[in-house]
């Protein structure tokens, strides 16, 4: 599972460079319309409450296979689109919508399935090390992606992301049977009944709660930055794309440093308080990125990458292992199907809004709004128990009527 996510990540980061370029430089999308394929792979995620309840009842590793062969299949039709003169938008719309239905499939089953392979002690560490992965993808990705699409153009990029897919299916596959939990999963007589059971879960938490809260915002904030940042460094700062790619090669140093402390900093200050700095530092960040000018572009956009970076380790071994920790296994794909729609979901708006904003306004007025938005995921959770959590909590930390012990 380890390797697999490895080959996926460095794959996908060639995507999510290469996918906006095509757009951008082979299509000539506006800014509008490169923010609408942004949207088109995070909208699906208002499908993960669903997806969450139909994964309790299955086996999780077979769905991640073919969530995984089939982003294969699907990329490699851009490429070969752009062969024989078939490559417009509407294609790049549909590849990104059903690649991003898998893959919220892939990620609610990845998510429930890790408790599974690894015990409630060794979330931390399993999680800081899939980050570990993570980050070095966004650090070897993007140059690659910057290379790739200077040397064999954006759309052929994109058919090295379809084959570390299929290596990522096949690696996942090569799992022992014995690591799928086999309790029974009896169909329950009301799909309405699960969906709320899951939903009533994480908002009734104390700790959960919040978290999501802020992860929506988050995610807002994201889809706002995420929906103009490319065509706002091309177009408004004069970047290059290999000039971008090495900029998030660099900058995902801040990244590495997040994996190698994260462990130790939940260890010192609380695993809560780590989740509170994650959210703290996206704003800061994200001014850097949208007051810098073409002179101070590389360093700017840079320094806030690399703090967006730490961040978002941070964020996600922490996070994640809390959530882990709390839930139960047979209500785990539901929990993390009920953050997916209620948190993830708010990025495709974000992005529509990000676009929206860039026609109505500019460029770098629509950063600049974005970095307002990005100050707003630290107020849930500072005032929230989470700033006393200092270790995981377990399932018998779910309350509602009373705040649960610190420690």
């Amino acid at each position: 599972m380890w390797t697999a996510a490895g080959v996926s990540a460095v794959g996908s980061q060639v995507t999510l460079l290469a996918l906006p370029l095509t757009a951008i430089l082979v299509l000539h999308a506006s800014a509008f319309e490169v923010a609408a394929i942004s949207t088109a792979v995070t909208l699906p995620n208002l499908l993960g409450i669903a997806a969450g309840v139909w994964l309790d009842r299955v086996k999780r590793r077979r769905v991640m296979i073919a969530a995984d062969f089939g982003r294969a299949a699907l990329l490699a039709s851009v490429p070969l689109a752009y062969a024989f003169g078939l490559l417009d938008l509407p294609l790049l719309y549909v590849v990104a919508l059903i690649s991003g239905t898998l893959s919220i499939f892939f990620e609610i089953a990845s998510q429930a399935y890790l408790p599974s392979i690894v015990g409630r002690e060794q979330l931390v560490e399993a999680n800081t090390d899939l980050q570990g992965l993570t980050v070095g993808a966004n650090t070897v990705g993007p140059s690659v992606a910057g290379a790739l699409v200077t040397l064999v153009s954006a759309p052929v990029a994109i058919l090295a992301d379809a084959v570390s897919f299929l290596m990522s299916g096949l690696l996942i596959g090569s799992i022992p049977n014995r690591y799928e939990p086999q309790a029974a999963r009896a169909r329950p007589t009301s799909i309405g009944s699960e969906l709320r059971e899951g939903a009533r879960y994480v908002l009734s938490n104390l700790y959960l709660r919040p978290l999501l809260v802020s992860h929506a915002l988050a995610n807002l904030a994201l889809g706002v930055f995420w929906a103009i940042v490319l065509v706002y460094a091309v177009r408004e700062l004069g970047l290059t794309s290999v000039t971008i790619g090495a900029i998030l090669s660099v900058a995902n140093v801040g990244g590495l440093a997040g994996v190698l402390l994260a462990r130790r900093m939940a260890e010192r200050a609380g695993v809560g308080r780590i989740v509170i700095a994650s959210f703290l530092l996206f704003g800061p960040a994200t001014v850097l990125v949208a007051i810098a000018t073409t002179d101070t572009a590389i360093v700017f956009v840079g320094l806030g990458w690399a703090i967006q970076s730490f961040a978002r380790s941070l964020y996600v071994v922490s996070a994640n292992s809390v959530r882990q920790a709390l839930v139960p296994d047979r209500l785990r794909a539901r929990a993390s199907g009920v953050v997916t729609t209620a948190g993830t979901s708010a990025f495709p708006f974000g992005t529509l809004l990000g676009g929206a904003l860039a026609a109505a306004l500019g460029l770098r007025e629509a950063m600049l709004v974005a970095a307002t938005v990005s100050f707003l995921p630290f107020l849930p959770v500072v005032v929230s128990p989470l700033r006393s959590l200092r270790e995981l909590p377990d399932d018998s930390d779910h309350v509602t009527n009373r705040r649960p012990g610190a420690s």
